[in-house]
């Protein structure tokens, strides 16, 4: 223990009264009233008892400012994950993007083929209407034609008169060839057109 000397006592003393500063710290267990001197017992006791008092608050704002670093540690690791979260939904949005963009490509493809296919379907569906049209038509001059001319042998094997029936006979296959011309000529044009305007 340190004695204090009357001129270090007087001083402490006056700078507590005056100024309102007190020992503090460790050096307050090393310091001793001298004997019988209340006033400087007293003053001890006073600087004790504001010396606990900061040490309290120092604590306290220590354990407030490591809660607060536990806070803020937390925070950063908080976001750190988010961060990590972000960059592996961004990745796979990028993925899904691609993936839609290789879906739209395959079933823009799907689609071209599907046009194509169809187009085709229609030109041959086109193309088989045209063949049975010209084949009847074929058939129906074919038929007329050999009808005609079976009547005009009969009615010459018969002895008939003729005339009339070598009139109609000749103008009977003109008609046909005309028609027959007529038929071929708009069949070939509508598909002329046809063709044209896809």
């Amino acid at each position: 223990m340190i004695k204090i000397t009357e001129h270090t006592r007087n001083v402490l003393l006056e700078v507590a009264k005056n100024k309102k500063i007190y020992v503090e710290g460790n050096f307050l267990k090393i310091l001793k009233a001298p004997e019988g001197d209340k006033e400087f017992e007293e003053y001890l006791t006073i600087c004790k008892e504001k010396d606990t008092t900061a040490r309290k608050k120092r604590l306290q704002v220590t354990k407030q400012v490591q809660a607060q670093n536990k806070e803020l540690e937390k925070a950063a690791q908080d976001n750190e994950q988010l961060l990590i979260d972000l960059q592996i939904a961004l990745e796979e949005a990028r993925n899904a993007e691609k993936e839609a963009s290789k879906a739209k490509g395959e079933a823009e493809k799907l689609r071209d083929e599907a046009m194509e296919d169809l187009d085709t379907l229609q030109k041959r569906t086109q193309f088989e209407l045209i063949g049975l049209i010209v084949k009847i038509a074929l058939v129906i001059i074919v038929g007329v034609g050999v009808t005609t001319t079976l009547l005009y042998s009969i009615a010459m094997l018969a002895g008939a008169d003729t005339t009339l029936l070598g009139n109609a006979w000749s103008n009977m296959f003109g008609i046909l060839l005309t028609n027959s011309f007529s038929i071929i000529g708009t069949i070939m044009g509508v598909k002329y057109a046809t063709e044209k305007s896809e």
